[in-house]
């Protein structure tokens, strides 16, 4: 508990002590520009190569906005990242399918650009709460989004969704009362088949790395999740750093409810409440 007051401390710092930050909002990511398809950067002042996080917020697919991230941008850029927050199109206006295709390609924007604002391209996070979260969750595990623009999972180094009810949308719909089936299907739609191709589950398979990187504990990570829904060893635990407060998180399995976990080890240091 110390360690967590600690750093929610840490990262609630008062202006006087945080890093100054240079601010570039309403950066038009697709084409045609239009203000569904905008990010705004918040980068360090000095330096170079530092690690990007892509914040994606929620909002149910069909709301939410680029600006309502509180502190989270001070924060970031208080442990030496650059943080990029996200407007995507929602539904009705398009489907959960092309709003995801929206992130690839303010990934692919970011890729390209990070440099120009102090970031690393080799240093790539998505992140995001609820709808965001499930936005990041299925962008970095079905490899067919990064893909269309050019890119492969690799490019991403960490995927940290807070926050999230539809890892498995069938499995979901299946629980469901009345209500709560309607608000899911007036999102997803009705056909069974692209509730499977929008459920990041599906996309989890045995053998398929998922955000691999230099580091020698990266497989460990990734074998316990591409064994989690897998006949096959699996890992008793998870084990990473959280990279804003520095803590090793020991997670516990199943691998599913360690991702979560981990988001509200997220929340707890102060990055959702922020």
């Amino acid at each position: 508990m110390r360690t967590l007051i600690t750093a929610a401390t840490i990262l609630l710092s008062t202006s006087a002590l945080a890093a100054e930050s240079q601010i570039h909002r309403d950066l038009a990511y697709a084409e045609p520009a239009d203000e569904s398809r905008r990010l705004d950067v918040y980068a360090p002042a000095d330096g170079k190569d530092h690690p990007v996080v892509i914040w994606l917020h929620g909002g149910g697919w069909r709301k939410g906005d680029k600006a309502n991230v509180q502190r989270k941008p001070q924060a970031f850029v208080d442990k030496g990242f650059v943080f990029v927050s996200v407007n995507y199109r929602f539904v009705p206006q398009v489907t959960v399918k092309e709003m995801t295709g929206d992130i690839a390609k303010a990934i692919k924007w970011v890729h390209d650009n990070a440099k120009e604002y102090g970031g690393s391209p080799n240093k790539i996070f998505v992140a995001g709460h609820s709808a965001g979260a499930h936005l990041s969750a299925l962008v970095c595990t079905d490899g067919s989004y990064l893909k269309t623009e050019g890119m492969a999972l690799s490019a991403i180094k960490g995927c940290i969704p807070v926050d999230i009810a539809v890892y498995d949308i069938p499995r979901q719909l299946g629980g469901a009362g009345p209500l709560r089936a309607s608000f899911f299907v007036s999102a997803f739609g009705e056909d069974e088949t692209v509730h499977k191709q929008l459920s990041p589950i599906t996309h989890i398979a045995k053998n398929k790395i998922i955000h691999p990187d230099s580091k020698a504990s990266s497989f460990p990570i990734s074998r316990s999740i591409a064994c989690s829904q897998f006949p096959g060893p699996k890992l008793v635990q998870v084990s990473l750093t959280c990279p804003l407060c520095g803590q090793r998180l020991i997670a516990p399995p199943p691998v599913l409810k360690a991702i979560t976990w981990v988001g509200n080890h997220f929340s707890n240091s102060g990055v959702e409440a922020l």
